[in-house]
């Protein structure tokens, strides 16, 4: 025990006989106990409280690089998604734009094309009426 051996024990045991006296070595041995099983367990106490800082530590590193993670898939589903906005954009554009066109197109047709006169149908449906 702490690097000693026996001799070494025995030798300390033989003066505290002779300086405390054999009426209060028994007390003093119990008091002696239960200082060094307090100190055993203050340091397990603080010996498990730095390992749980450290992991603790460890976790919140953990975390911030999940955060970094998340922040980067979420600004490229953001450049993403704005560049499919984009093309989105375009394609309906694209088809206002031939649907103006077509119109555009019909009305010229419509134009160029003789038109014929009503008052000729009504005439001849007239004119059928009346025999």
């Amino acid at each position: 025990m702490f690097g000693m051996s026996f001799g070494e024990i025995l030798i300390i045991a033989i003066i505290a006989i002779l300086f405390i006296g054999p009426d209060k070595l028994p007390e003093t041995m119990v008091k002696i106990a239960k200082f060094f099983r307090s100190f055993k367990k203050t340091v397990h106490e603080t010996k498990e409280s730095i390992e749980q800082e450290i992991h603790l530590a460890e976790i919140k590193e953990e975390a911030i690089s999940y955060k970094e993670q998340l922040d980067n898939a979420v600004s490229d589903f953001k450049i993403d998604s704005d560049v499919n906005i984009v093309d989105d954009i375009k394609e309906s554009f694209q088809e206002v734009e031939n649907s103006v066109k077509n119109i555009a197109s019909k009305t010229e047709e419509t134009k160029t094309k003789p038109k014929m006169k009503k008052s000729k149908k009504k005439k001849e449906t007239k004119g059928d009426t009346d025999v």
